[in-house]
C-alpha cells in the first residue's frame, strides 16, 4: 500500500500541480521582508514608522511596495484616518489568518534550524 501511495505522488499531473501551487505562493509571499511584514502586524495595527522600526534594515521605499503588494493580495487593510497630518495604519486583514498554520511551522522549523546550527558549530 506505500508503495501505491509514493508512485501517485510521482505521476506528472500531480507533481505539477504541487509545483504551480507552490510557485503560486511564492509569487505572492516573496522576498525578504513580506512574512516578516505580515508577523510585526499580528500584533495589530501599526503607523508606517511604526512598521519601518520593528523591522529593522528595511527602507521606505521597500516597505511602500511591500505593503501596496500585500493589501493588492488581500492581507492586510490600509485605513486613512482624517486627522492632521492624516493618520495611515494598516492592520492584518481576516485572510491573513489562512497562513497560521504555515508561520507557526516556519517559526518552529527556524528555532529547530537555529539551534541545530549552534550545535554543529560547537561541534566542530
Amino acid at each position: 500500500m506505500e508503495t501505491l501511495v509514493k508512485d501517485q505522488l510521482h505521476v506528472p499531473e500531480v507533481c505539477s500541480a504541487g509545483i504551480t501551487a507552490v510557485k503560486d505562493t511564492l509569487y505572492v509571499l516573496n522576498g525578504k521582508w513580506k512574512l516578516p511584514l505580515i508577523v510585526a502586524l499580528s500584533t495589530g495595527p501599526m503607523r508606517f514608522n511604526d512598521i519601518q522600526r520593528a523591522l529593522d534594515g528595511i527602507t521606505p521605499k521597500i516597505l511602500s511596495k511591500e505593503l501596496r503588494e500585500l493589501e493588492l493580495n488581500e492581507f492586510l487593510t490600509r485605513k486613512v484616518i482624517p486627522t492632521t497630518p492624516v493618520t495611515v495604519l494598516y492592520e492584518l486583514a481576516p485572510y491573513s489568518r489562512s497562513l497560521d498554520k504555515v508561520m507557526e511551522e516556519l517559526k518552529n522549523w527556524g528555532i529547530q534550524h537555529r539551534q541545530r546550527l549552534v550545535e554543529s558549530r560547537r561541534g566542530a
